[in-house]
């Protein structure tokens, strides 16, 4: 790939967009690669967990490369829209968790593209916004229904009105973020946090997402959705492994079956 940089290390994958000189921006080749790397993780018996980065100390993603705008027709606009909430959705319902480890820069896209992930770890230096309305905009990425899930209807809408930027402390504060670190510590407590879900079974780690999921889904029902995903628990030796343990008080070796 020529965006991104996949590397493996104990069943952990780092996703990590290397276009440093732009600020990690999100042109179509991006999404693309993105979009590709996703659908390889979720498919690989070898990858547990995912981490997404950036590239260098300045930004996780600094937005959409404003350059590709320029020239696209309103029907071209939407289907730039469309592609990039396709491969955002692919994120946010993968089984596998995504963490997000939000080094620097996150606004616009990148912002849009932190909070598809699951869980959001972000440095001393990180900084959020959506500053689309600057730019005579709005979000396209999906940027206005999840900020507003993630931190609620009045202050999602300050910051998309405002263009405002926010620190990570501040976005901890709002929920946005689970964890601040300092910036070397960044990919060590996200790795750490991945390390202890990957103890975890994974089959009901999977089933865990799809029900906090189906909480958003207007075509869902969440209750049913954990009623069914709790049933079928019991028909995994997953299930069979960890009741075992516990009742011998031993630790589970859970085998994902």
């Amino acid at each position: 790939m020529n965006t991104i940089i996949t590397t493996l290390e104990n069943n952990i994958l780092t996703i990590k967009i290397n276009r440093p000189d732009k600020l990690n921006a999100l042109n179509k080749e991006v999404i693309s690669e993105l979009e590709q790397a996703f659908i390889s993780a979720i498919n690989s018996h070898d990858v547990k967990g995912i981490i997404l980065t950036g590239e260098g100390p300045k930004a996780f993603a600094a937005g959409a490369d404003i350059a590709e705008f320029v020239p696209l027709s309103q029907s071209e606009a939407k289907e730039m829209a469309q592609k990039g909430h396709a491969v955002f959705d692919l994120i946010e319902n993968s089984p596998k968790p995504v963490i997000a480890a939000v080094n620097g820069f996150a606004l616009g896209g990148g912002c849009e593209l932190a909070m598809a992930c699951h869980i959001r770890v972000a440095s001393k230096n990180a900084k959020f916004g959506q500053p689309e309305v600057n730019l005579g905009l709005i979000p396209g990425y999906g940027g206005t229904q999840r900020l507003t899930r993630l931190i609620g209807r009045g202050k999602a809408t300050e910051l998309l009105l405002t263009a405002d930027t926010i620190s990570g402390e501040e976005a901890k504060t709002l929920g946005l973020v689970n964890h601040v670190t300092e910036p070397e510590e960044l990919l060590v407590k996200c790795t750490e946090i991945l390390n202890k879900i990957n103890k975890k079974a994974t089959l009901a780690v999977a089933k865990v997402l799809n029900s906090v999921q189906a909480y958003y889904d207007k075509k869902e029902d969440g209750f049913g959705t954990e009623i069914n995903e709790f049933a079928a628990c019991f028909h995994t030796e997953d299930f069979k492994e960890g009741v075992t343990a516990f009742l011998e008080k031993r630790s589970a070796e859970f085998k994902g079956k």
